[in-house]
């Protein structure tokens, strides 16, 4: 017996399956947590910093060692003159020559160059730290954006439905005759212009998951799911770590580079020296002959040479520390404002749920229930609404600010161990 499968309805289940998978309830998650491991993982700027480090480990092998030796042939006392002229082995003085020579770099050149190599791999170690806290923030911050859309839009399917209880109770008010037949229309122009903010959204939501795309990739796409982070958020903790910022502790190893290479410049000072051994070979009735040499480096002008070299190395010293506390009260200045901000927006979260919102609900729960009576005004009625809806959208707008400021501070002065 044959059996033969009828695969038609494969694409059909496919792409039922598909279309399941693509609904709300299927689609695909996104925690905090999760994209700060992707971030991690597939961040381009994180991949390029781990190239710089491995570059710097690979340039400080040969850091310390010799130059390469220099073979050295040569044809010495050629004769062009005489009855010997344009010959290799008539006179005795002509030498056919090969050599080994080798340059020496004093002691101190070299301990001062390894010294540079160790404090490149140490800066190109810092940098990346560096990065890392930059990606994790930036991800975070996208993150928030985008969750803090998603609860936008939840809210706004609850107000289509109020909206279509507000719809009903209209029409019963003018089936018994306690409203006019156009409040009829105010519910529908409630419900476009609810449709008009909600279009908003939609590029909010485009923008917020291009950021987090740049981070993460594809997975930017899927729904961000938790809540919104909660991290302690304390000055005297954040002043304390203020100095350890990962921005400000690379400015160490960049300070012991430019610290070598002064020392470097200072060996200059310092005679290098090189060696040779050669052999010349002459004619059959002439013996070979071995020559040694030794060459030393004469630092005679170091006015106009060894010194300005120097110069310009403390010089970038200088500059770094001077950079390094630019920046520090640049961090400074930056910690009072965000975590002045932060108390500022933590008050103003607290006043919204406490008093705003629910004086909002208040208002409109009096005034249709003034309306449903026969008492009231359906405007009244959408007065209230328009102001109930906006101090929510303002509470989820200040909760996404409160988290973004923590996010910030978070990161800059939670994470500096990292």
């Amino acid at each position: 017996m044959t059996f033969k499968c009828n695969c038609t309805g494969w694409p059909l289940v496919a792409g039922f399956a598909a279309s399941v998978l693509a609904w709300p309830g299927f689609a695909a998650a996104l925690t905090l947590d999760q994209a700060l491991r992707l971030a991690e993982n597939n961040a381009p700027s994180l991949t390029a910093q781990d190239q710089k480090i491995q570059a710097a480990s690979s340039a400080a092998i040969p850091a310390g060692e010799l130059p390469d030796p220099k073979l050295v042939l040569g044809l010495q006392n050629y004769p062009v003159g005489g009855p010997d002229r344009w010959s290799v082995d008539q006179d005795f003085m002509t030498m056919q020559m090969v050599g080994y020579r080798q340059e020496m770099p004093n002691a101190d050149k070299r301990k001062a160059r390894i010294e540079v190599a160790d404090a490149a791999i140490e800066r190109a170690a810092a940098e990346r730290r560096v990065e890392r806290l930059k990606v994790r923030q930036a991800t975070a911050l996208a993150w928030i954006s985008g969750y803090s859309v998603e609860r936008k839009e939840a809210l706004f399917r609850d107000l289509f439905k109020e909206n279509r209880l507000l719809s009903e109770t209209v029409r019963a008010q003018i089936a018994g005759g306690r409203a006019q037949p156009a409040d009829a229309v105010t519910p529908k122009q409630e419900a476009a212009r609810l449709a008009e903010q909600q279009d908003n959204l939609t590029l909010e939501r485009t923008q917020a998951r291009a950021a987090l795309k740049r981070w993460i990739g594809t997975a930017a796409n899927d729904k961000p799911e938790g809540g919104l982070p909660v991290w302690p958020v304390d000055a005297s903790t954040f002043n304390h770590q203020l100095q350890h910022h990962p921005e400000l502790a690379a400015f160490a190893p960049m300070t012991r580079e430019a610290q070598a290479r002064v020392q470097e410049a200072v060996s200059e000072k310092k005679s290098d020296w090189s060696w040779e051994v050669d052999y010349q070979h002459r004619g059959r009735e002439f013996g070979d002959m071995v020559s040694v040499q030794f060459s030393w480096d004469l630092p005679l002008f170091p006015e106009t040479r060894q010194n300005p070299k120097i110069a310009a190395r403390q010089a970038e010293v200088s500059q770094l520390q001077a950079e390094r506390e630019a920046l520090s009260r640049e961090h400074t200045e930056q910690l009072e404002n965000q975590l002045a901000d932060y108390q500022r927006l933590d008050r103003a979260v607290r006043r919204t749920e406490e008093s705003l919102v629910p004086l909002a609900r208040e208002k409109v729960d009096l005034s249709l229930a003034s309306y449903r009576a026969g008492q009231g005004d359906l405007n009244a009625v959408v007065n209230a609404r328009r102001e109930l809806i906006e101090a929510r959208l303002k509470q989820i707008d200040m909760e996404e600010q409160r988290a973004l400021t923590a996010a910030r501070l978070h990161f800059a002065y939670g994470e500096t161990s990292l």
